[in-house]
């Protein structure tokens, strides 16, 4: 009968707030606990639990020992279902559960006052990011009974000394997708032979979230739902242990620490002794029981993205712990070679390497405790690094997203406090010069508890020890947000604002739109150059609103405007009537879109508002396409762009079903990333042709860019073959090592460097732009410029870097290249991006250059 009132006090839990307690409902029951089997009704292994059944067994457990164990719930997945964290301690430590969390803030300095003497250590376990990763959300059901079940002795122990954090499920949606999937084809009894389709998981699979993010990519952007609200709770928490738990190919073994090289500069020695601490700990279970292991290969710990490193910037022994399986291996598995895998062994895995976190944990909270303090108080004292303070110069519109995103970093700001010249790094020349700083700049000191991840985030270029890394090597937030930055040796003194405080000398956005309802403007104009701005230009034109674009500089009202600047006049609205200035006031009340009112169609310089060299920009229908043939993730920042960032409507069509699409139903069609040989045969890439030249536009970015390249009446050419290289090479090059054939392969490759383009900011694809973009580039671009007829918007000239790894091969492809480009074809246009604007959804600087591409190329 206590259910729904538990449901109610969940509710409300949620809504008030993430910190506040369940009450206890009851005293703990003195029944035999049931097992996840018991529980379930089948024994864990023989298939896979849904979502939902998972997070039941913990409220049952919850319910039966309300002294050592509570579910607190902190958000809900795109598609609803919730996001919840055990929480398991003692029955001493639950009832003083917010006061160790208080004790454990105070020890960053995050917190005032003094920790507690006898604070237990803080665990987090992390299961099931990648939901096609599924075992782990069956392991964790053992690991929340062994420690929920008071006739364990070990682990009722080891509760007097951690409180541990357990989030059964980081990736429902994607969990919830191979699940059904799995139990609609599995076999009875399954299948374990390879060929079997239970073995085929179908496009995109469950290894993403809704819109197809892989959310251990997203510790460090929070760009999803589900990132942004586990990190809120695991802000007002900072562990000391956070242990990511995951899957790999069915034919690899189980991977623990200690991890691969590259160790980012900035994982200290502590972190690193005691990740191999963990790594014996785990090294003596798996020895005792005869399984298979492997260590110090793969998995570094260089970019912050991951649920390994991220945390380690924050101060925890950030650990990844990978066993053979995936979607791929199902139930049972027959590996390469000839042993079957199965889930069961996959589970007693997981689970083992779980105690074996929380027992080294344990055994060491004193130590644990003590360096972590001391992580702390080096960060606020004796920060790393040659730079001490971080300066980033901009509008306030660009500025407005960084803003938000250091504060939810829990990363404490300011702003200059006068105007001053200073000698600091500038990231646009690459030098160490005079710059002059503004009272408006933001400045981020090194001197606070956050600052070994501002280092992390805001450095030029990470030290790289090693170039045999698993991921991008630059991700510096001024590249990224598209704003001038500087790193100063200095530490700024003088007024500087601690913490993030109203901007110095800046008006609100939206103050010159609260004007009275009776004045009557002859138009409104609004700046083009932010997402802010694309906001709203997608809100217009879904009321109906008339847009038109200027294609050249003016001065109006008093003001200045650049190329992309939006024009919204009365006369060409007649059918909003007096509607038209409440409805265009509040869609820009709505996004924070500042508009500027003028009472005359004349400019005071440049071209009046009725010239010819403004344009209307028409409501486009877009469509993007989707399935086999298309990278899932690619897709997906296509996909969440429009929904959740942009608030457009976009259509999905199904690669599956293309050829019958009706392509004169749509102005836009994009191309994700992906490998089209199958996708488009030559009979649709007529179509597709023909639908350009009556006016289409197409976006085709990264591989589908690389796709088209060379094709029949596409402008874009892939460079001829170095004609430097002698014709004759000497034959001793043919003798190599197989050794080190994975690191020869690395001169090939372009892992996530920044490269400066050269825009030709007077084209409508980069309205919004300086003469100069910086481009998060992945892949050795290898294109000729575009010939006549066609627009080279974006060039990358020899001899360009800013930051980040790239091969020695690559690097001489990466020269002289197209990377923007847009083609005349007929009365459409095809636009080329060999860079995806939209990477992981935390590349800022490219969103506005996409939206050109959407609504402003072809008007």
């Amino acid at each position: 009968m206590f259910r729904p009132l538990l449901r109610l006090l969940r509710a409300t839990t949620l809504a008030s707030g993430l910190l506040v307690a369940l009450p206890a409902l009851a005293q703990p029951v003195t029944a035999p606990l049931q097992t996840p089997a018991q529980f379930l009704g089948y024994p864990l292994g023989s298939r896979f639990t849904y979502h939902a059944e998972v997070l039941r067994y913990a409220d049952y457990l919850a319910r039966q020992y309300p002294d050592r164990l509570r579910v607190q719930p902190y958000g809900k997945t795109y598609e609803g279902r919730p996001l919840e964290v055990v929480q398991l301690a003692s029955a001493r430590n639950l009832a003083r559960l917010d006061d160790i969390r208080q004790s454990n803030l105070r020890r960053t300095g995050l917190q005032s006052g003094t920790p507690a003497a006898d604070q237990p250590a803080v665990v987090w376990l992390s299961y099931n990011v990648h939901g096609n990763e599924a075992v782990s959300s069956e392991a964790v059901m053992q690991v929340l009974y062994d420690f929920a079940n008071p006739q364990n002795a070990e682990a009722q122990a080891l509760l007097e000394k951690v409180v541990l954090l357990i989030d059964p499920c980081v990736n429902p949606d994607g969990r919830e997708r191979y699940v059904q999937w799995y139990g609609r084809v599995a076999a009875a009894p399954t299948n374990a032979g390879p060929l079997s389709w239970e073995h085929r998981e179908p496009w995109p699979g469950g290894r993403y979230n809704h819109y197809l993010f892989d959310l251990n990519r997203d510790w460090a952007w929070q760009t999803q739902v589900e990132s942004r609200q586990r990190i809120q709770l695991y802000n007002q928490w900072l562990p000391q242990v956070h242990a990511d738990f995951h899957e790999m190919g069915p034919d690899a073994p189980y991977y623990f620490s200690p991890a691969a090289k590259p160790f980012h500069e900035d994982i200290t020695a502590y972190q690193r002794q005691f990740q191999n601490r963990i790594g014996d700990y785990n090294r003596q279970t798996f020895d005792k029981n005869g399984w298979l292991y492997f260590t110090r290969e793969t998995y570094d710990l260089f970019a912050p993205s991951y649920g390994d490193t991220w945390p380690s910037f924050n101060g925890a022994i950030g650990m990844t712990y990978e066993q053979g399986g995936s979607g791929r291996a199902g139930v049972r598995y027959v590996k390469s070679d000839g042993d079957t895998l199965t889930l069961s062994q996959r589970i007693a895995h997981h689970h083992a390497a779980s105690w074996a976190t929380i027992r080294a944990a344990a055994d060491h909270q004193a130590e644990l405790l003590r360096e972590f303090g001391k992580y702390y108080a080096d960060a606020r004292q004796k920060p790393r690094g040659r730079y001490k303070t971080f300066v980033v110069s901009g509008p306030a519109e660009r500025l407005a997203p960084l803003e938000d995103y250091l504060k939810q970093q829990q990363i404490q700001f300011g702003y200059a406090a006068k105007k001053r010249t200073t000698r600091a790094y500038n990231y646009a020349t690459g030098r160490e010069e005079a710059v002059e700083l503004k009272p408006e700049d933001l400045v981020v000191s090194m001197y606070q508890p956050k600052s070994t991840l501002v280092k992390v985030l805001f450095e030029p270029q990470s030290a790289l020890e090693d170039s045999l890394t698993y991921d991008i090597t630059a991700w510096s937030l001024p590249y990224a947000y598209g704003l001038q930055g500087y790193a100063l040796k200095a530490q700024l003194t003088g007024g500087e604002s601690k913490t993030a405080a109203a901007r110095p000398n800046t008006p609100r956005a939206t103050t010159s739109n609260q004007q009275s309802t009776t004045d009557t403007p002859y138009a409104y104009i609004a700046r083009w150059n932010s997402l802010r701005d694309a906001r709203l230009l997608a809100a217009l034109l879904q009321r109906q609103v008339r847009v038109r674009v200027a294609y050249q500089p003016f001065e109006a009202g008093g003001r200045q405007f650049q190329p992309g600047a939006l024009i919204l006049t009365r006369g060409n609205n007649e059918g909003l009537g007096r509607r038209f200035d409440a409805v265009v006031r509040q869609l820009a009340d709505s996004v924070g879109a500042e508009l500027t009112a003028v009472q005359t169609g004349f400019a005071t310089s440049g071209s009046d508002l009725g010239s010819s060299n403004v344009h209307g920009v028409g409501r486009p229908n877009v469509a993007v396409l989707a399935g086999p043939g298309v990278d899932a993730s690619a897709f997906g920042e296509v996909w969440h762009f429009f929904e959740q960032q942009l608030g457009y409507p976009v259509t999905v069509l199904g690669t599956d079903y293309f050829g019958s699409v009706p392509l004169t139903k749509f102005d836009v069609i994009i191309l994700p990333d992906g490998y089209y040989g199958d996708a488009l045969p030559e009979r649709q890439l007529d179509n597709l042709k023909t639908w350009v030249r009556a006016g289409g536009r197409l976006i085709a970015l990264e591989g589908a860019m690389s796709f088209l390249a060379g094709k029949k009446d596409f402008a874009l050419k892939n460079k001829p073959a170095d004609t430097t290289r002698t014709r004759k090479p000497d034959p001793a090059r043919l003798l190599r090592r197989y050794a080190a054939a994975e690191r020869e392969s690395l001169q090939e490759l372009v892992q996530g460097s920044v490269y400066p383009l050269q825009l030709d900011n007077s084209h409508p694809l980069a309205f919004g732009y300086g003469a100069t973009y910086y481009a998060l580039v992945r892949n050795p671009l290898n294109f000729q410029y575009l010939g006549e007829g066609s627009w080279n918007v974006g060039v990358l000239r020899r001899g360009q870097a800013a930051a980040g790894f790239t091969g020695s091969q690559a690097r001489r492809k990466l020269g002289d290249t197209v990377v923007l480009g847009v083609q005349e074809m007929g009365r459409g246009q095809v636009i080329y991006l060999g860079d995806n604007p939209l990477f992981r959804g935390f590349w800022h600087a490219g969103k506005l250059l996409f939206s050109n591409a959407v609504f402003f190329v072809g008007q």
